[in-house]
């Protein structure tokens, strides 16, 4: 909180109270990721061990994933609390939670930039990486861009509009317009998670089939976890928006939501572009979206 006084405000930086959610966060971050590692790599810690962890089948992942979720409830249900708190989150606070988000975002910008960098060095190399030294491979069947990836472009894009409404409707005090703005926003986040898993269904390839696989689930797979976690963000969002927590002046939480929703359109634009337009191979998938023939 603010260092106060007798004489009123010291300093305008924000001192925490102790909290024990930095130390179960990071608990249960190493329990996910052990838990993982074993679930893919049973033997990693030696043959010796291998059985006990295979006992635990999937409920390690279960419990690792569960701690977390539980982590993240409780310590962002701390900071909506001191958000909603008067005298805690001064103007230095806001500013300071605003480069926060601006560094996290261009933390996740260099995820993307490593698998597009991946992308580009088997694309530019496929002499030395694929079967038919092509790119895609000769055994790839690939997606017709200009059928349902192009039905999701247009779900993001959509998506990006109603947030930005619903932000000029916060701006502007109009509560009917925010709430409804991520009404849409939320849905229309669901419909493309929706869509990609459909897609993903009808995959002609599998992940391990070939290098062009791999980038391809993990990139767009990649995106497809932020666009899911942008939803919950945009669901937690209107959940305050109807509890009234925003006002026109001090929204940094629906902000935060809208940077981290335009950051994951901006994404799927390169996405679209690279990896399906400029990616279709000789052959693609028939359509399986509205404009299918």
């Amino acid at each position: 909180m603010a260092q106060t006084s007798a004489h009123g405000t010291k300093a305008p930086y924000h001192l925490v109270e102790p909290s024990p959610w930095p130390i179960i966060g990071s608990v249960s971050a190493f329990v996910l990721a052990l838990a993982a590692l074993t679930y893919m790599h049973p033997d990693l810690f030696g043959t010796g061990l291998a059985k006990t962890f295979q006992s635990f089948g999937v409920w390690k992942l279960v419990l690792g994933l569960g701690l977390v979720l539980f982590t993240m409830y409780g310590w962002w249900s701390q900071v909506v609390k001191e958000a909603s708190t008067p005298g805690l989150h001064s103007a230095a606070v806001r500013l300071g939670l605003r480069y926060a988000m601006v560094l996290f975002i261009a933390s996740e910008v260099m995820f993307f930039v490593a698998f597009f960098w991946s992308y580009f060095h088997f694309a530019f190399y496929p002499e030395l990486h694929t079967i038919g030294k092509v790119w895609p491979p000769s055994d790839v069947v690939t997606f017709n861009p200009w059928d349902l990836p192009f039905l999701n472009t247009l779900i993001l894009l959509t998506s990006g509009a109603t947030v930005t409404w619903a932000h000029h409707s916060l701006v502007e005090g109009n509560r009917r317009g925010l709430v409804w703005g991520l009404v849409l926003t939320v849905i229309l986040g669901i419909a493309f998670t929706a869509c990609q898993a459909y897609e993903y269904a009808h995959a002609a390839f599998g992940f391990k089939d070939n290098v062009y696989a791999s980038v391809f689930f993990m990139a767009t797979g990649f995106h497809g976890f932020h666009v899911l976690v942008g939803t919950i963000f945009l669901i937690v969002c209107l959940v305050r928006a109807i509890k009234g927590h925003f006002t026109p002046e001090r929204h940094f939480g629906f902000e935060a939501a809208a940077w981290y929703w335009h950051f994951v359109d901006v994404v799927w634009l390169f996405l679209f572009a690279v990896i399906y337009v400029s990616g279709e191979g000789a052959v693609s998938l028939p359509g399986h979206g509205p404009w299918s023939s």
